[in-house]
């Protein structure tokens, strides 16, 4: 900052703080708390060096990613944000599953409310999977089909063909 206030990092570490400060833009001197947690967990020395490789426009990202891990790692020393991370995605995958056993309860419940035969232009086509959705509809299918196939071959045996019926 350069003469009216220390940055954060130059208060803890009690030193000047110069006016090329590569800490004073990132840790201003009202949020002390800010560095100590990452000097803590990372070390100044060891920032100092991380900020200084990258361009400035990508400094601001990188404290702000410091910042969140050393909390992470100040909370799960082991895991850090990969433990936070972790338990995000375990919560997901739980309600993904709860989500699907509440659509096939709907899908369960609207089947038992629908009519159990279906449409007949539906059941006519051979790709159309509906009737496993509606078991009765398709035994009531086959034996209704079984009396169009009888009645056809009576009505071939009246016009002189001899089939069995």
């Amino acid at each position: 900052m350069g003469g009216t206030s220390p940055c954060a990092s130059c208060k803890l570490l009690r030193r000047r703080c110069a006016k090329d400060c590569i800490f004073a833009p990132y840790f201003h001197s009202d949020d002390p708390q800010k560095f100590a947690i990452v000097h803590k967990v990372f070390g100044a020395s060891n920032v100092s060096k991380m900020l200084q490789e990258l361009p400035v426009h990508q400094r601001a990202d990188a404290v702000s990613s410091l910042v969140y891990e050393a909390n992470a790692r100040m909370r799960d020393p082991v895991y850090g944000c990969v433990g936070a991370i972790s338990y995000l995605q375990n919560q997901v995958s739980q309600l993904q599953m709860q989500l699907a056993v509440a659509q096939t309860e709907i899908l369960c419940i609207q089947m038992q409310q629908e009519p159990v035969m279906p449409a007949p232009a539906s059941l006519g086509e051979p790709d159309d999977k509906s009737f496993l959705l509606h078991p009765q509809a398709y035994l009531n299918f086959a034996s209704s089909s079984s009396n169009v196939i009888h009645d056809s071959l009576k009505r071939e045996s009246i016009f002189g063909h001899d089939m069995v019926s």
